[in-house]
């Protein structure tokens, strides 16, 4: 157990980790989640009673928007729409917050309908425990939607934009 942790990048550093318990304490934070290449830690403390109900609330929109692909595919829409629709990848949240368009309410959006984007832009803030993460794309392509208003509760997995490769 001593050797283990002995290294100064090992992130599983005993030292480490109690230091970011403690920071969890001091900030009163139910999640830490670093990754730094290929090391990965994730410390999360209590219930997840704040994803159950917004669980409850994100599945609606969800499943309300799958139904509208296949209309469009039956009714008398262009094939170059239901194209698009298949070759459509989505942006999704990687944590339970709150959805922020830009950084402060005087500020343009980080993005819009029709921007480009790479991998690294960041196209929207989530707020959680009065932390604001930049959520970057990882993909690229064109927006097609934005799929949350600014201040939607937003869950885990949710989808926030829809984005046709280029």
């Amino acid at each position: 157990m001593g050797s283990g942790g002995s290294g100064t990048g090992d992130v599983f550093d005993v030292r480490k980790v109690r230091r970011l318990v403690e920071l969890m304490n001091d900030h009163d934070l139910a999640e830490i989640d670093l990754k730094q290449g290929e090391q990965r830690i994730r410390l999360r403390r209590g219930a997840d009673p704040v994803v159950m109900m917004p669980g409850q609330v994100a599945p609606a929109p969800v499943a309300t928007a799958a139904p509208a692909p296949a209309a469009t595919a039956a009714g008398s829409e262009p094939p170059s729409a239901a194209a698009e629709e298949d070759n459509a990848t989505y942006v999704t949240s990687p944590m339970v917050g709150t959805f922020y368009t830009s950084s402060n309410p005087e500020s343009p959006s980080f993005v819009s309908v029709g921007d480009q984007i790479g991998p690294d832009t960041v196209v929207c803030i989530l707020e959680a425990m009065k932390v604001f993460n930049e959520i970057p794309a990882e993909c690229s392509g064109s927006i097609a939607a934005v799929l949350a208003a600014d201040g939607d509760a937003i869950e885990y997995g949710q989808k926030l934009f829809k984005v046709i490769p280029a």
